[in-house]
């Protein structure tokens, strides 16, 4: 008996991104096409038949059916509905079902809408530009091939040049784009890691940059000068509204590229599984620092050539996250506030070690999570120096074969983690510092226990 799901949203987005009507696309697959309209309104289901018709002809990968449910899936529309401001209508497991799958357009509204607004008490905050370049990044799974292809073509053009693969970079930008390459003291960029002078047709670099660091400042100029269009096309895509959040995107996709250049796609991924994604080996090998190999282990996901899937965080020791990426991974470690009992925190007083832990969150699954510290380049004596936490995160039963995996047991209980106290409804954790939203309290002051926060559970 053939496998069924309803994906009637996730057919309908793939051939809106190929620009077919429903006529073309039928006649592609085989099926009529008021059968495909039945499937995109989920009113016929996806068979294992049309799954490989699908994967033949538009290279779709079936692993992606849930990173791309309307509003995250039903997991993520209900962690929204828990919201104190909807307690009142009590809403179940089938009303979230039944929601999705009779119309996804409505829950995926919805979802924006809340994510936009906030929570809580009807309070309403501003938009965040941020967090809609990050949505727009997440719908690609943190994977733009034509960037990468264009990458790649690159970097085999550099490696003909022989050589250094910074003084390549530096020719080329000198030879094809009249830009020269000017390594300036900390005296004449004192606030300064970068700039693109026009008028002076140079790139100056501050001496302040490490190697991996002007490498990649190299390769992103490069990037402006020849992935325009790529770039350009994505942005287009994307639909954004706020031009503050058009810029967010376009410096994640500028920043994607020159790590493309620096570890192109099919070197790299060959390099990661004979290595056992050995992060501090990649490292080397490539010659980029730990936060942009982190980075690149987020986006391999080309059709036919897939890496692992991992997720990405970057904390401070505040505990507020200013990068998180899912990619392919669907991780709930990705949303919400981080928890305390996260060996990330761990890390800033073992600055330099990688801290691996395993991990389970309250949403569901096994993870395993490597963690380090991270310093951006160019402080100086007597200057503040910021220093990060990037942290990995992966499936448990995907780790098997990583070097940082190597003596641990994976199939061991893994700490209780939460997304931050406020949205964690564990009832018996020792580090919580505030209740969950929502919950009532029970006090008693003549009984203790291991948290002052009890609260009534569902």
């Amino acid at each position: 008996m053939e496998t069924k799901l309803f994906a009637g949203h996730a057919v309908r987005r793939l051939r809106r991104g190929q620009a077919l009507t429903q006529a073309a696309m039928a006649e592609l697959l085989g099926v009529s096409p008021s059968y495909l309209n039945l499937i995109e309104r989920n009113q016929r289901p996806l068979t294992a038949t049309l799954l490989v018709a699908l994967a033949e002809r538009f290279g779709f990968d079936a692993r992606t059916l849930a990173a791309s449910e309307p509003a995250g899936g039903a997991d993520a529309l209900r962690r929204r509905l828990a919201d104190p401001m909807f307690a009142d209508l009590a809403l179940d497991r089938g009303d979230v079902a039944e929601w999705l799958a009779s119309a996804p357009g409505g829950a995926e509204a919805f979802a924006r809408a809340f994510d936009r607004l906030g929570s809580g008490a009807g309070e309403t905050i501003a938009a965040d530009p941020a967090i809609e370049a990050r949505a727009a990044i997440e719908r690609w799974r943190n994977h733009f091939p034509d960037l990468d292809a264009q990458a790649e073509a690159l970097a085999d053009d550099l490696r003909q040049s022989g050589g250094d693969p910074a003084a390549a970079m530096a020719d080329r930008l000198r030879v094809r784009h009249h830009l020269s390459v000017r390594l300036l003291p900390v005296e004449a960029m004192p606030d300064r890691l970068h700039r693109t002078d026009l008028h002076a047709r140079q790139l100056q670099l501050s001496e302040r940059l490490d190697p991996a660091s002007r490498s990649f400042a190299l390769a992103r100029a490069l990037g402006h000068a020849e992935a325009r269009a790529e770039v350009d096309a994505v942005v287009r895509g994307a639909g954004l509204t706020d031009r503050t959040a058009e810029l967010w995107l376009r410096r994640h996709l500028h920043g994607y590229f020159a790590a493309a250049v620096m570890m192109p796609y099919a070197r790299f991924l060959r390099a990661c599984e004979a290595t056992g994604y050995d992060i501090a080996l990649l490292g080397r090998r490539f010659g980029a620092g730990f936060e942009h190999v982190a980075h690149r282990l987020t986006t391999l996901h080309r059709v036919g050539a897939r890496g692992l899937s991992f997720c990405l965080l970057r904390i401070d020791r505040a505990g507020q996250i200013s990068k998180r990426f899912a990619g392919a991974s669907q991780s709930p470690l990705v949303e919400g506030a981080p928890c305390p009992l996260l060996g990330a925190f761990d890390a800033f007083a073992r600055s330099g070690e990688a801290i691996v832990q395993l991990v389970e969150p309250e949403a569901g699954g096994r993870w395993l999570t490597i963690a380090r510290t991270v310093t951006p380049p160019g402080a100086l004596a007597g200057e503040v120096r910021a220093r990060f936490v990037v942290m990995l995160g992966i499936a448990a039963e995907q780790a098997a074969g990583l070097a940082a995996a190597r003596g641990l047991d994976l199939t061991a209980r893994g700490a209780p983690v939460g997304a931050g106290c406020r949205a964690c409804t564990r009832g018996d954790c020792p580090q919580r510092s505030a209740p969950p939203a929502g919950r009532a309290m029970r006090l008693d002051d003549r009984d203790g226990g291991l948290t002052p926060f009890a609260f009534a559970g569902d």
